[in-house]
């Protein structure tokens, strides 16, 4: 596995992206991840988007990270948000998963973040299992779907 740093509008992000915008569609029946993201916000020291590439050089897997400091949707200072955990149907059960979020964590403690928060839904039991075997915690919701019911937020300490 390969794992690159690229912005969050190079081709390959958003070739997956889309894939994940339609698995969301396909498990919640809406629309997609609604969440307000700008390309700006994974940039460096704020922020990093990682795409994971196999042996023949295809993008695999995605996950970012952006700072957040306390606001008015439940953020504390130095979280870094977790968002755009993404692994092709392909390569699931191998912990390509589990190698982009130790990446992740390990470039927001670089970069001074203290809590890596992220929130997922109820129809992601894979991704509810990934966050809570590696340390994650349920916390006080926050972000853009803190009020759904299906929200269901994690924090881990970094």
């Amino acid at each position: 596995m390969n794992i690159r740093r690229v912005r969050f509008d190079h081709p390959d992000a958003v070739k997956l992206n889309d894939e994940v915008q339609a698995e969301y569609h396909v498990r919640y029946g809406d629309g997609g991840d609604a969440t307000v993201l700008d390309v700006t916000d994974f940039d460096p020291p704020r922020g990093v988007y990682l795409i994971a590439y196999d042996e023949h050089d295809r993008p695999v897997a995605t996950g970012g990270w952006r700072a957040q400091d306390t606001n008015g949707e439940g953020n504390e200072d130095g979280d870094a948000e977790l968002k755009r955990m993404y692994v092709v149907a392909g390569m699931r059960g191998r912990g390509v998963a589990r190698l982009i979020l130790t990446a992740l964590e390990d470039d927001a403690r670089a970069a001074g973040r203290h809590r890596m928060v992220l929130e997922t839904g109820t129809r992601q039991p894979e991704a509810i299992a990934l966050y809570t075997s590696s340390g994650y915690t349920p916390c006080a919701k926050f972000g853009f779907y803190r009020e759904y019911e299906s929200s269901r937020c994690f924090a881990k300490r970094l």
